[in-house]
């Protein structure tokens, strides 16, 4: 174990903050953090869970009132090399990250490599496999991948698979709106798609779409009778999943609806169906 390095900051173009200079560009984040191999955690409770899971710390950067919070869940951090602390007033905060810092914390952490899609199946429920997985396919939007993550924490999803294009779940804002379920829920990427259907039915999936289609069937009646393992896929925000994913899936799935409304938020949508075939 290491004490954290305490270290002052008065000069927001301080060469030691790179990590966290233009937090609030999503493009020049995308590239940055892919290239460097860290992430962003905002926050003291999205920290904690992070150094919960067994992630560490390139760095810390913060507010003077913050430090003996931080000071006392970064002691038990393992490795010899302390981490780096970088103490700054809210003015120096805000030119460097872009944006008001109010939830205690930000820290750069180091990336972890991302297992193989039958590694996290088979890990699951303490290594009995998992039952419940759930596929993004290509979300663009941060916050409703996050919101899927911390609903499928909270409604018994064993993982979380995301298609090579869907948007980063290690992204500042799909950490914080997770509340960092992000780290408690096994997840990988799945490449190819919709070509990695067929390593779902190798594990004994029935892989279910949800999507409006003339011979999908309410979710109710998947309820009533759910496989024993089950993947439920959900498309992007606009057009929903592709044809060629529908194809590629054992069924399809719709929630029924009211009111004249023909569909639900992704996030929303996740919700609903989890708990519906929870287990």
């Amino acid at each position: 174990m290491s004490h954290p390095d305490v270290q002052p900051v008065t000069d927001r173009d301080d060469p030691r903050l790179t990590d966290y200079v233009g937090l609030t560009d999503v493009a020049l984040r995308t590239r940055v953090e892919a290239a460097n191999g860290l992430y962003i955690a905002e926050s003291s409770t999205v920290l904690a869970r992070a150094l919960r899971a067994g992630h560490r710390p390139r760095s810390v950067l913060l507010a003077p009132r913050w430090l003996p919070d931080l000071e006392a869940m970064l002691a038990d951090v393992p490795g010899e090399d302390p981490v780096p602390v970088y103490v700054a007033d809210d003015p120096v905060l805000e030119g460097i990250t872009g944006f008001h810092v109010h939830r205690g914390a930000l820290a750069a952490m180091h990336r972890p490599v991302l297992p193989s899609v039958t590694d996290v199946l088979a890990s699951a429920r303490g290594g009995a496999g998992a039952r419940r997985v759930a596929v993004l396919e290509d979300l663009v939007d941060h916050t409703n991948v996050g919101a899927a993550f911390r609903s499928a924490a909270a409604l018994g999803v064993d993982a979380v698979l995301v298609t090579p294009r869907c948007a980063d779940p290690l992204y500042r804002r799909s950490v914080r709106v997770s509340m960092g379920t992000v780290f408690q829920v096994p997840w990988t990427r799945i490449d190819p798609w919709p070509e990695g259907v067929a390593t779902l039915r190798a594990a004994g999936f029935v892989t279910a779409s949800l999507a409006l289609s003339d011979d999908s069937v309410p979710l109710d009646d998947l309820a009533a009778d759910p496989p024993d393992r089950l993947a439920l896929v959900l498309g992007t925000e606009g057009d929903g999943l592709k044809p060629a994913t529908i194809a590629a899936g054992d069924l399809t799935v719709r929630i029924p609806m009211a009111g004249g409304v023909d569909s639900l938020n992704v996030a929303a949508a996740a919700a609903v169906a989890f708990w519906a075939v929870r287990v």
